[in-house]
């Protein structure tokens, strides 16, 4: 770069010089407003390039529940890239991911023996989706239907964006997906029909897995349902060796007020996806999780039953250092207690808002708070009403993204009680303008 090109980007704001090159995600460019610029973060706490502080409450989508530029993590990772920083898993292995393996094991319902890495929460669940498939495939069967929940979301990836039922998300791609048969979330007053509807399906298609988001449905705007229906729904599924997948994706690693969502279960899935907070937001990578009888298939001596899946970064060395560092983090006490303490926070502040006439239902697990605001008509996802509020938390220093009519909280675990009262303050005041 010349002296000049270095002298005209130091003058242009950050805002301006995105513009020129980058292309952000789930973004409208022509109707959406300019990216915020974002400097520095540490805590809870985000400064956009004018010095402006903003509170992150949803973890920067959920991904830093030990808060930004934390520096056990951060040590941990400089201490491994001092070491070896990467290597390839093709035929080779480490030591951190060994541990990240053995400590898997630990916290893990007892039933998962095996882990796959990879990079993307998205591309767990594009493994899980393969294995499922060719489990059966191995075992000459042919089993090619995959059985999700209504309005799931499971990525962006074309098997995770397959079993994703939010319509905008897949449009485009509906005529190119694999098949995947719906039924509807166990909600309170439809238990039974998610249950008859289960049966109706596994009974009419070949379905080789059901996939879901235990407990919470997270783009769906925090839908909650209880471990007892998904309990049916599982033993459901057992019964015609139908495969479950959990997808822990956003509900992994505390979110729920236990290290996983599948621990409220008496039942456990066959395979698990984890990813997002794996590594405290630091280093993108992911796990897929199985069962030995899962593993067991593909253990032949005909190649073409081994799995066939793998990238560039599978396991990085590095990844796995935060890995450990974070679920070192996690099972701290001091962690555990500010978990317990952001959750009563959310249901005091629960308890005072849940009959405001603007509110129509509030709902907490864990660190995951929301509120449905009472609208004239339905509302859209990306829609006036989201947009509206969107904007009003962004002024007010609040970094918060509506789901239609749904403002969610789920903030980092460290958050101090002052920083989440100022939270709940700006969700207050913003039932006043709508």
């Amino acid at each position: 770069m010349t002296s000049t090109n270095i002298s005209t980007s130091v003058t242009r704001g950050l805002t301006e010089r995105d513009q020129q090159n980058l292309w952000h995600p789930y973004t409208q460019h022509k109707t959406a407003a300019l990216p915020i610029a974002i400097k520095k973060g540490k805590g809870a706490l985000l400064w956009d390039e004018n010095n402006k502080e903003y509170i992150d409450a949803i973890a920067s989508w959920w991904v830093n529940p030990y808060g930004h530029s934390n520096t056990f993590i951060a040590d941990a990772i400089y201490k491994q890239l001092t070491t070896l920083e990467h290597v390839l898993f093709g035929g080779f292995t480490h030591e951190p991911a060994i541990l990240v393996g053995e400590k898997l094991m630990e916290i893990l319902p007892k039933n998962q023996q095996k882990i796959f890495f990879s990079d993307n929460g998205s591309t767990a669940v594009e493994i899980a989706i393969k294995v499922a498939l060719q489990y059966f495939f191995n075992k000459g069967e042919k089993r090619t239907a995959i059985i999700a929940f209504e309005n799931a979301f499971h990525g962006d990836t074309f098997g995770a964006m397959a079993a994703s039922g939010i319509s905008f998300f897949v449009e485009a791609f509906k005529d190119s997906l694999i098949e995947v048969i719906r039924i509807p979330v166990p909600v309170k007053g439809l238990e039974q029909e998610s249950y008859d509807a289960l049966q109706s399906v596994i009974k009419n298609n070949n379905c080789a897995g059901f996939i879901f988001e235990p407990l919470v449905q997270g783009a769906a705007g925090m839908v909650m349902y209880e471990p007892e229906s998904l309990d049916k729904l599982i033993r459901i599924c057992q019964q015609s060796n139908v495969l479950t997948i959990a997808d822990e994706v956003m509900t992994g690693f505390g979110k729920t007020g236990k290290t996983f969502a599948t621990d409220y279960l008496i039942e456990k899935p066959d395979m698990m996806c984890l990813s997002k907070a794996l590594t405290g937001g630091t280093i993108p990578m992911a796990i897929t999780t199985f069962t030995q009888d899962l593993f067991d298939a593909f253990y032949d001596d005909d190649i073409n039953k081994a799995l066939f899946h793998g990238h560039t970064f599978t396991a990085n060395p590095t990844g796995c250092a935060a890995a450990l560092a974070s679920l070192e983090l996690l099972q701290s006490d001091e962690m555990q207690a500010n978990i317990a303490r952001v959750n009563q926070n959310h249901l005091e502040f629960q308890e005072r808002i849940k009959n405001h006439a603007k509110v129509t239902a509030t709902r907490v697990l864990g660190v995951i708070f929301a509120l449905e605001i009472k609208t004239e008509s339905a509302a859209t996802y990306y829609g006036s009403l989201r947009n509206k509020l969107y904007d009003f938390f962004i002024e007010n220093g609040v970094v918060l993204r509506p789901v239609g009519n749904i403002v969610y909280i789920l903030p980092p675990y460290i958050i101090t009680d002052e920083q989440l009262d100022t939270v709940y303050q700006v969700v207050e005041n913003a039932l006043e303008i709508v």
